[in-house]
């Protein structure tokens, strides 16, 4: 049975030419509407489709409570009006178009930010049970929700520009379970505290560490649980690096190891370069003509390099094509420097990245245009990361740690 929807978009546009549709979904009931076709304005943007879309789920279900929807055709998000959309791609309007709709991508709450002693740097979403920071004050921070600072981890003497949480068996059932994990913070006076991590240097150099006690020496470290007047001491040593992994021209600004066998590194050379951990050798170099602030690994087959400089573009490459150093994506809707990018770990379209402009912008590789443009900010934003899969954390040069919550990544 075919059906003729009228919105508000349709009343704007009386004369606008009606094309027919059939939407699906994955997502289960009661968000799936019903199978048949109708008729819709051809002139609907995505706000106009969310709105059909929503009618058709209260015609079934009247306690259904509208939310936003996204549009894809043909696996494109749609980010113009529907006809603007089928001309673009060619599509004919003479045969019943299938639109399937998804939960939109945008962040449904800021929580209260928390506030640190100078510019926050670094920061690691990568446990749901916390969040680690590395701050310009030389201190690195855990926090649990809420805002609440858990640990102080001090024994830097310059800012820490670099943080993270060793992957680990540890189960957090509580809170209790805190004190058993270990993180890794880099600072900008040459040390690199608690370990098993690769490092990236401004001397151009990348090193290995190894963390067995019985192979390092040297001054302990103190890390200070905040617990009232009950502060714990807890010694960590120092050691030499095992490997080093030599090739980049300028200062190596990021580093990631996800898989054990290869290490990836972006550099202020313009290159991000492909190295073998066991023959320590460069194995690809990529160089996109810009010096590099940031690098993350993601996407289809978890194999999509992701990386941000000195320009507003976010580049992300393919390395599984060779013979071509040409980004497969670029994005360019940030005004100002990239600081940061992180692949969402479930999804292969979706990543984050921040900027010297402010801003935070989620983004999606079905469209060329931000999901979300997350604008909590009051100055430079230097750090962000994913947390609990549904949340964006980010730090700035406005010494706050931002947390953007309800983020449905499907």
């Amino acid at each position: 049975m075919d059906m003729n929807i009228e919105t508000p978009e349709d009343q704007n546009e009386e004369n606008s030419r009606r094309v027919q549709v059939r939407f699906k979904t994955k997502l289960k009931p009661p968000q799936k509407v019903p199978s048949n076709s109708i008729a819709i304005p051809s002139n609907l943007t995505r706000f106009g489709l969310s709105s059909v879309v929503n009618n058709l789920l209260q015609a079934v279900n009247p306690e259904w409570k509208s939310e936003p929807f996204d549009f894809l055709i043909n696996g494109e998000l749609v980010r113009m009006s529907l006809e603007q959309f089928l001309l673009a791609k060619g599509i004919s309007a003479e045969k019943v178009l299938e639109i399937e709709y998804i939960k939109a991508v945008a962040p449904q709450k800021e929580e209260e930010p928390s506030l640190h002693d100078d510019w926050v740097s670094a920061v690691d979403g990568s446990n749901p049970g916390f969040i680690l920071t590395g701050c310009y004050d030389n201190l690195g921070r855990v926090w649990k929700a809420g805002g609440v600072c858990t640990h102080i981890l001090e024994g830097h003497c310059g800012a820490v520009s670099s943080v993270n949480i060793i992957k680990s068996d540890v189960c957090f059932a509580a809170c209790a379970g805190l004190k058993y994990v270990t993180v890794a913070t880099a600072s900008k006076d040459q040390t690199l505290r608690l370990w098993k991590v690769c490092s990236g240097s401004w001397d151009c150099t990348i090193s290995l560490w190894r963390t067995n006690d019985s192979d390092a020496a040297g001054n302990q470290v103190s890390i200070k649980k905040r617990k009232g007047n009950n502060q714990v001491e807890e010694p960590q040593l120092e050691g030499e690096a095992i490997s080093t992994l030599v090739g980049h021209t300028q200062c190596v600004s990021s580093v990631v190891w996800p898989q054990q066998e290869t290490i990836y590194s972006a550099s202020w050379d313009h290159s991000v370069r492909t190295w073998d951990v066991e023959m320590g050798k460069d194995l690809s170099d990529i160089f996109c003509g810009k010096a590099l602030n940031c690098i993350d690994i993601g996407g289809e087959g978890s194999a999509l390099i992701a990386a941000g400089g000195s320009d507003p573009i976010l580049r992300i490459w393919d390395p599984r094509k060779p013979g071509t150093s040409a980004p497969v994506f670029q994005f360019s809707s940030h005004n100002s420097w990239i600081s940061a990018c992180k692949w969402h770990n479930k999804s292969w379209f979706h990543l984050i990245s921040a900027s010297y402009d402010g801003k935070v912008m989620l983004w999606d590789l079905r469209t060329a245009w931000p999901l979300s443009v997350i604008d909590s900010h009051k100055d430079k934003v230097l750090c962000a990361d994913w947390w609990r899969g549904d949340s964006v954390i980010s730090g700035g040069v406005d010494s706050k740690l931002c947390v953007s919550s309800g983020v449905s990544i499907q």
